[in-house]
């Protein structure tokens, strides 16, 4: 059974549509700050939720519940970021020798560029000094755009976990809600399906990132040990976490571990090596570990997954670049349940999955 819709003109369905879907991209724009952090609420929440029912089936408080599952997820959170604090420290006291490199490294593309471009050393410094300036004068809007990164960073560690707590203990009043709002469309059955399916998508999605995050790294710190390179363990890291950031992150890491390479390893050899196990690795990625680990629940095909991304990056930036996959999901599941908006769930889908369909033939029989 699905959603029924009003026979409307498609014209004035599709303008409805539209409008629905500027308006809610302009609330999401104007209350990012507010919305952002709920949004990683509810991912956390749909991860910890087994968690919580299988200690509330122990009959424990459901507020003691939460609070432990609460307290570990942030204890692994913190060992993480110390894990990649000790790094990053261990990558910061060979600073001055990176400097020195780069220095290098500047004045041969200098002279490359003179030799092949016929632009005097003297020109191209002159570029440099006057890009200098231009940066150093906007240096109060980066500084205030820094303070408000910090900001909103704060409100994040602050806000979630309390978001957290609140959406897994009234996770019943919310569920009363939802069904009580769509009563009138369909019966409860199915709406609880529909609730299922979406957090079924969300926390699929979760827990198959870390665990491809984990192979990715393993698989890129043991590359990179075995070619010998320095920073392994840092590069590694890195490139496993901006991972996360689908299409774009693992370009922005190929390019940071090959740089860096370049920088520290006395064989430019190497370089090449860095972007052969950072290819192979995204190769076993993207035809292993995303089709069975993340792809057999999140069925949504690469077209709406790079235009979600590129979205979500506009309007949310960095963290809407992370919330697009399973915001498209949701929004997926959502669509192959409203007869209106079933188009929109075929134009997400990928040609072999069919998201509903299963639950809709449980309720035929």
């Amino acid at each position: 059974m699905t959603i029924e819709n009003d026979l409307h003109p498609f014209y004035k369905r599709l303008s409805l549509n539209l409008i629905s879907i500027s308006i809610l991209g302009g609330l999401l724009y104007i209350g990012q700050d507010i919305l952002l952090p709920l949004f990683f609420s509810m991912l956390l929440a749909a991860l910890l939720l087994p968690v919580v029912n299988f200690l509330e089936r122990r009959k424990l408080p459901r507020g003691l519940c939460i609070a432990v599952s609460l307290f570990v997820s942030i204890v692994l959170i913190f060992g993480i970021l110390y894990f990649l604090t000790s790094q990053v420290m261990n990558f910061l006291d060979d600073f001055d020798m990176i400097k020195k490199k780069i220095t290098e490294l500047i004045l041969t593309a200098k002279q490359w560029v003179s030799r092949n471009f016929h632009v005097g050393i003297r020109k191209q410094n002159e570029y440099l000094q006057d890009t200098a300036k231009e940066i150093t004068t906007s240096g109060p809007q980066l500084v205030g755009k820094t303070f408000v990164s910090l900001t909103a960073m704060g409100s994040y560690v602050i806000f979630i976990p309390i978001y957290t707590f609140l959406l897994l203990y009234y996770k019943d009043l919310i569920r009363k809600f939802l069904i009580e709002l769509f009563r009138e469309d369909t019966n409860e059955k199915h709406i609880v399906a529909v609730l299922h399916e979406c957090q079924a998508v969300a926390q699929y999605y979760i827990t198959g990132l870390l665990i491809e995050m984990t192979v990715v790294f393993a698989l890129n710190t043991l590359g990179f040990i075995i070619l010998g390179i320095k920073y392994a363990v840092f590069l590694a890291l890195i490139s496993a976490l901006l991972n996360l950031i689908p299409y774009v992150g693992m370009l922005v890491a190929n390019l940071f571990c090959m740089l860096i390479t370049l920088i520290t390893s006395s064989d430019p050899v190497n370089v090449i090596w860095v972007a052969i196990i950072l290819a192979v690795v995204q190769l076993i990625d993207n035809n292993f570990l995303m089709p069975f680990i993340v792809g057999s629940k999140v069925k949504i095909n690469a077209l709406a997954t790079i235009l979600g991304v590129l979205i979500g990056g506009a309007i949310c930036g960095v963290p809407g670049m992370f919330l697009a996959i399973p915001g498209v999901a949701v929004l997926k599941v959502i669509s192959d349940h409203v007869e209106g908006l079933k188009p929109w769930g075929t134009m997400m889908g990928d040609k072999n999955g069919k998201r509903g369909s299963k639950e809709d033939n449980s309720e035929a029989e």
